[in-house]
């Protein structure tokens, strides 16, 4: 079983337009979805697709939190959130024709430290029975930036893979506790080194360096050019075909939950590196974010190429 932890949960709500989003006027939307959001919901959700047993974790709150916990069991995931006292905040994703997807994402309410002392009381039990963990995204209003760090330490300490994608202070310290796997960006990797990376050499040689400070595999997306991995095998770039991109919202998360199918199931690094690629890819031909068509999943994953760089 693969848990999903999402302690930022939100109401996600796509908006499709069928017109130019206009500034300063009223626009009518053509049509509306809502799905559990947050990262870690996202992972949850493609985890399934893949046809993994799949339990969601995290904090949520009020009308929205219930709203979030039928979402869930609609989507066939069983959930185990910790609940607090504030209302679960709601994100939007505009997707028009002129400028693709742009989104709209709430802070959220604040977390007490006893609500936050409860749920990190109960991790163990909520983990005890899964084959790996996934902690996605930003952290809530009132929980301490260390909070990933912990969840990474009782990972461990109950012997589950644990992969980590957020960014920030979190992602730093996070990383002190050596979770399993973590997906830094360029971005995020510019940051944890204050360096300027400005080549795809400067990408390896910071990915290698973390492998080295004791990170399992490290995998760095490369968008259209498929992903980076350093693991204890070397270095490797898986690349997918060219492909008729609908939203690249989500895909990240859709090659996290790949990667967590492939520690379930035992792959080795590369294998799970081609299927994460070929899942990621099925996810940017999808107009729904944390959902894709496993036929074209099935279609890309044998025109994946594999490289090793070193």
């Amino acid at each position: 079983m693969i848990t999903t932890v999402t302690l930022n949960a939100s109401i996600d709500k796509a908006y499709h337009m069928d017109q130019p989003v206009v500034g300063g006027t009223v626009m009518r939307v053509h049509a509306v979805k809502n799905s559990a959001g947050g990262k870690g919901l996202n992972v949850a959700r493609v985890a399934k697709i893949c046809e993994s047993t799949v339990q969601a974790t995290g904090l949520v709150g009020g009308f929205n939190g219930s709203y979030l916990e039928y979402l869930t069991q609609q989507d066939g995931i069983m959930s185990n959130f910790g609940h607090i006292a504030g209302e679960t905040r709601s994100c939007i994703n505009i997707l028009d024709e002129r400028f693709s997807s742009t989104e709209f994402l709430e802070p959220g309410c604040e977390v007490s430290a006893q609500e936050l002392e409860e749920y990190l009381a109960d991790f163990p039990r909520i983990i005890a029975q899964s084959d790996v963990v996934t902690i996605s995204g930003s952290l809530p209003k009132g929980v301490p930036t260390h909070t990933y760090q912990t969840l990474v330490e009782l990972c461990k300490q109950a012997n589950k893979p644990v992969i980590l994608d957020t960014s920030g202070e979190a992602l730093r310290l996070g990383i002190a506790a050596q979770p399993t796997m973590i997906k830094p960006n360029q971005d995020e990797i510019e940051a944890l080194f204050n360096i300027s990376v400005q080549s795809r050499a400067d990408v390896i040689a910071a990915a290698q360096r973390l492998h080295q400070e004791g990170i399992a595999q490290v995998v760095i997306s490369l968008g259209g050019d498929g992903a980076l991995l350093v693991c204890e095998q070397g270095t490797y770039q898986a690349i997918p075909p060219a492909i008729e991109v609908a939203n690249t919202v989500g895909c990240g998360d859709s090659m996290v939950a790949a990667f967590a199918v492939g520690f379930e199931r035992a792959m080795s690094a590369p294998d799970a590196l081609v299927y994460a690629v070929a899942v990621a890819s099925a996810a940017a031909m999808s107009s729904c974010t944390g959902q894709y068509d496993p036929a074209h999943r099935d279609e890309i994953l044998p025109k994946v190429e594999l490289h090793k760089i070193a």
